[in-house]
């Protein structure tokens, strides 16, 4: 797995306004996908590896945040569906299609930003 450095923020459910980004949330995140896909979520929606979602232990179902890809500048909104990561020191986890958005094939440094 190659480490990519990332940036997530909650996004409004409208379009995103970046004017008032605010860094909450610092650490490392990966993707999961295929072992996954067509399983239920902690918020009772069925996994789809090819959606823009992702996996926070704490943020509402629904919360949208935005993920930049630090090393890359690539971005893309986000939709979080499920609880996790359950894995030591990550604080997200991305769908496979949302981590091909960024370019992120692997585990990456973030920081989760509110906008």
């Amino acid at each position: 797995m190659s480490g990519s450095t990332i940036f997530l923020s909650p996004a409004a459910h409208a379009e995103p306004d970046t004017s008032s980004t605010k860094v909450v949330q610092s650490g490392r995140a990966s993707w999961y996908g295929p072992g996954f896909h067509g399983r239920r979520t902690a918020s009772g929606e069925t996994f789809n590896t090819n959606d823009l979602t992702a996996a926070h232990r704490t943020l509402p179902f629904g919360t949208k945040v935005r993920v930049v890809n630090k090393k890359t500048g690539r971005s893309v909104v986000v939709r979080i569906n499920d609880r996790g990561p359950y894995a030591h020191g990550r604080v997200i986890d991305l769908s496979k299609a949302s981590a091909q958005a960024i370019g992120i094939s692997g585990v990456g440094t973030v920081d989760v930003a509110q906008l």
